[in-house]
Formats: structure tokens, sequence, C-alpha cells
């Protein structure tokens, strides 16, 4: 893979979707979300830092762990960084990583495992914090149907708080999941306000494959998948409250998952 000589251009061209689409990278900004990267054995193509970097000792440390593992390190001013973070406290680095990218054959799911399918969540926070659950909640894999924002994405990285690198992401268009599901005896949850409580829902006990379905802050799910879902379940709200944050509401459906397995 080619990359421009100049870190700085390529950095520049990485803060559109469609160039990480099209080139297979994406950009790490932040102490730890570097540290993050290179524990989990992301590959490092490259990192610009600035003057800040050295101001404080996991900073001057983060450097040195870059140069045992030979990642090239451009030095750039203060005001140059300035021009290409994305948060509103740069800690003087960003990185240009080369993700893994997952394929179905890399998720077994042999042993009853859960998976989380992300509907057209559109908030980069949300889903961030979302692939952050799953992969804690011991989810086996994430699934991002289309209209998600893009799971590469700073905002979405900076909510993952580095679970990206570890957990197995899925890009998938509705046809091929569904297709992938039905060939595997995945069985399909669908969250829904009006939807079976979640108590009723996990008895019996499900001996298979389940990937819950979390859908559009504002749409909720699309009603193709509601229509092939063996279930729509909804967690009982206390009088009064309309409904959970997205995150939230995954947190409570695949913890309940779990524990009923």
């Amino acid at each position: 893979m080619r990359i421009a000589t100049n870190l700085t251009s390529t950095i520049r061209d990485l803060k559109r979707r469609k160039a990480r689409g099209r080139r297979g990278l994406a950009l790490v900004e932040g102490v730890r979300l570097v540290e993050e990267a290179l524990a989990a054995g992301t590959r490092i193509i490259g990192t610009v830092v600035a003057p800040e970097l050295a101001r404080t000792t996991r900073g001057t440390e983060l450097r040195v762990m870059l140069a045992r593992h030979a990642v090239s390190v451009e030095d750039i001013s203060a005001k140059v960084f300035a021009g290409l973070g994305d948060t509103e406290t740069p800690q003087g680095i960003i990185a240009v990583v080369e993700p893994r990218r997952w394929t179905p054959d890399d998720v077994p799911l042999a042993g009853a495992p859960m998976l989380l399918v992300i509907d057209g969540v559109q908030d980069p926070g949300n889903v961030g914090t979302l692939l952050r659950t799953a992969h804690a909640l011991g989810a086996r894999a994430t699934i991002a149907l289309r209209g998600t924002a893009d799971v590469w994405g700073p905002k979405t990285l900076r909510a993952a708080m580095g679970a990206t690198f570890r957990h197995p992401i899925l890009s998938f268009d509705d046809a091929a999941f569904i297709g992938w599901a039905r060939r595997h005896d995945v069985t399909l949850w669908a969250t829904a306000a009006d939807g079976e409580p979640l108590h009723r829902a996990l008895q019996p006990r499900e001996t298979g494959a389940i990937a819950v379905i979390v859908g559009n802050e504002g749409a909720g799910i699309r009603p193709h998948l509601n229509a092939i879902a063996a279930k729509r379940v909804a967690i009982p709200l206390a009088q009064g409250a309309e409904s959970l944050n997205v995150a939230v509401a995954a947190g409570i459906l695949l913890y309940e998952v779990s524990r009923g397995r």
C-alpha cells in the first residue's frame, strides 16, 4: 500500500469517510487511543506529534514505545497540529492506522454466542459506546448495517475507548446480512417499545446464536428487519419514562441475554 511521504496530507485526506473507506486506513488521536492501538497489535503506518506530547510523562513514554515498535514519528508545530486534530483538548499525537478488516468467517458461531446489530444509528458517540458495550459484555461481534455512523470515524473511535481494535466488526448490506443470519441459524431479536417484555422473552432459553438489533435513535429498526425478527423485545420502563438511550438499552439487553445463556 502506498502512503504519502508527508503524513499531514494523508491525515487531511483521511478526515473524510470516503477516503478512509477507499484507503482502508483510519485516524487515531490522543495518547490513550494510540496506546490501545499499540497494545492490540494494530498496524500503525506513522504518527505526527506536536510539542504538547512531551509535556507529560505518559506522552514521552508513548514516543519511546513507538520507537520500539519502529513506528515513524513526524514532528509538526502546534499550529499545524491544530488544523489536523479533531479533539477540543489536543494531546499532541495523531496516528494513521490500518485497522483489521473482519470477515464473516472470522466470527465463529459455535457455543450459542450473542451478537449486536446496529441498524442506522447515526450518532458517532452512540455507535462508539455500542461497540464498547458489546465488547465488554462478551458479544462475539458487532454488525453495522447501512446508515450507521462510520465505525472508524474519529468521534466513534473516542467513544469506543479502544474496543474497536479488539472487537470484531462486520459491515453488511441488508440482503447480505439477512442471508448470512439465515444460513447460520442466527435468531434475530429486534428492540421495540411495544415488544414482548424482556423477562418473558428470555423464557425459554435460546440455545443458538442470538443477534440483538438496535435501531436509529428516532426511527427505530427498519420495518423489513422487524418483520423477520423472531422476537420483538422491550425493556419495561418506569411510568412516565419515554425511552432509553440506544447504547444503554443495548447494554441491558446484552447483559440479560448473556446471563441467560
